[in-house]
């Protein structure tokens, strides 16, 4: 029997929704994981600076103290900081392809990241775990109790490994854009139609057309322009048209 992949769908401000796979217990704890190791590893080399005599007896002044007191404030501030400065991952969620989104499709506030910061004190802490896991697993949208406080949840990101998966293009030298207009849309816009194309190859077959349907529908409207093309077909021509104009290739 073929199992249910979990996903949740995200609105763009284009007003597509695109379904994304939720991350799985597994690779939440995993990546949590990698960050405790880091985590260790910068503790471990702090500490090997106490074993030299200058630093040691520098550590002892009023300044020394503060030093200490900076170097180590990161280990509590971690979550926190990658999230808000690595755009929702920390590095073990770099390293596990998952990534901290809003509900909504907007770009996670610092006071989203701050509450999923705050909220994994009480229900993942380092005795408590347990509680973290729990809470995902009921859920069903893979969201701990910081996640559904500050409207979050934790997505796999396709992996990118060709130029077909990215917003550039192959062009010939020859080639002439059909659509001018597409040199108004914006590098958000060419995420969008290229999540869309991967997303739909993934569905199936009738769940596809009606998104590509739906990009062409928002995408034709933005460009104020009308085709008659199928919808692959027209999504894929505007990202031709795109690079042609913009020169990105």
């Amino acid at each position: 029997m073929e199992s249910v992949r979990e996903s949740i769908g995200i609105q763009t401000a284009q007003n597509i929704e695109i379904d994304y796979e939720i991350a799985s217990v597994w690779d939440r704890v995993v990546a949590t994981l990698f960050d405790y190791f880091i985590l260790a590893g910068y503790i471990i080399g702090i500490s090997l600076l106490f074993f030299n005599d200058a630093v040691r007896d520098f550590t002892q002044s009023d300044i020394g103290g503060v030093v200490v007191f900076a170097l180590y404030m990161p280990v509590f501030f971690y979550d926190l900081l990658c999230e808000i400065f690595l755009d929702g991952q920390s590095f073990g969620k770099k390293i596990r392809q998952i990534k901290v989104v809003k509900l909504d499709g907007s770009q996670p506030s610092f006071i989203a990241y701050l509450l999923r910061w705050m909220l994994k004190i009480v229900d993942s802490g380092l005795f408590s775990p347990a509680v973290a896991i729990l809470v995902v697993v009921i859920n069903g949208k893979g969201q701990r109790l910081g996640d559904i406080a500050a409207g979050t949840a934790v997505i796999k990101l396709r992996s990118r490994i060709s130029l077909d998966d990215t917003i550039l293009a192959r062009l010939n030298d020859s080639y002439t854009p059909v659509f001018s207009a597409a040199g108004e849309l914006s590098d958000g816009d060419l995420s969008v139609i290229k999540e869309v194309l991967t997303t739909a190859r993934a569905d199936g077959f009738d769940q596809g057309e009606l998104l590509l349907l739906k990009a062409k529908t928002a995408i034709s409207h933005k460009m104020n322009i009308s085709s008659e093309m199928p919808p692959k077909m027209f999504l894929e021509t505007v990202m031709k048209d795109y690079n042609a104009i913009k020169g990105h290739v």
